[in-house]
């Protein structure tokens, strides 16, 4: 059987004329959804919830493996212990607090997890970790992140973690959509790679057979970063955990 992934969707709650204006809106760019099909997966959407800590395990029953997807707004920095120093947008609690229940539970279930841009980001802020809240603005010699969706500039991958075995080499082009940045690792997770400027471009965690975040957008499947190798494995270790009974 196809494994299913269920992936979390962004949402406006008013402020975000872009996407729904005054209207609070779920959404989620199609090129997500088009990777997992792509590369063999069955994609469910994951919106928002108003009680996140009571729907999180229900929802975990019925998917094999979770994708945490980016997002224009930013984490609040007050949740990894700081105070907002720039004035970008915040993700909105209700995509937060799930999330952040996601991630707990899944661990706990060592369910395949693959955080994307933001999405790794969050990986590493649910388990004690913080962040560069702009990265032009902290680390003043770093180089241009944000640069969109088409291969910007190498990274190096660390050798013998697990993103060097999925891909097979330590060096690799990748895309660029980003003004934050991983600062402090969190307990549990290492840091598997970084751009020339010392980011970090990925993370994963210690002793899960799949708990991986990269910070580029691999979902817009260039063959240069060999983004289909990545959401291939992926799929194959949500494949095994459904096969294994973790799902009901």
């Amino acid at each position: 059987m196809k494994p299913v992934i269920g992936i979390t969707s962004d949402y406006n709650g008013g402020d975000r004329p872009e996407f729904g204006g005054k209207i609070p809106t779920c959404f989620l760019r199609d090129r997500y959804v088009h990777a997992i099909e792509a590369t063999g997966g069955i994609p469910v959407i994951l919106p928002p919830l108003e009680s996140p800590s009571k729907s999180a395990r229900s929802i975990l029953d019925r998917i094999d493996g979770l994708l945490l997807t980016g997002s224009g707004p930013d984490i609040d920095p007050k949740v990894y212990g700081e105070r907002r120093r720039f004035r970008f947008k915040t993700v909105d609690p209700k995509r937060f607090s799930l999330e952040r229940e996601l991630v707990r539970h899944a661990l706990k279930r060592e369910m395949p997890i693959l955080g994307i841009c933001g999405g790794m980001q969050m990986l590493n802020v649910a388990a004690g970790g913080s962040l560069y809240q702009d990265i032009k603005g902290q680390i003043p010699k770093s180089m241009q992140h944000q640069r969109g969706g088409k291969p910007a500039h190498l990274i190096e991958v660390k050798k013998g973690t697990l993103l060097s075995k999925i891909l097979k080499g330590n060096r690799l082009r990748v895309n660029s959509a980003h003004h934050q940045g991983v600062k402090q690792v969190a307990p549990g997770y290492i840091v598997n790679a970084e751009a020339p400027d010392g980011v970090i471009e990925g993370i994963e965690a210690v002793g899960y057979p799949f708990v991986l975040g990269v910070q580029w957008h691999p979902e817009f499947l260039n063959a240069d970063d060999q983004s289909a190798t990545l959401f291939k494995a992926f799929l194959k270790m949500a494949a095994r955990h459904g096969k294994n009974g973790l799902r009901r």
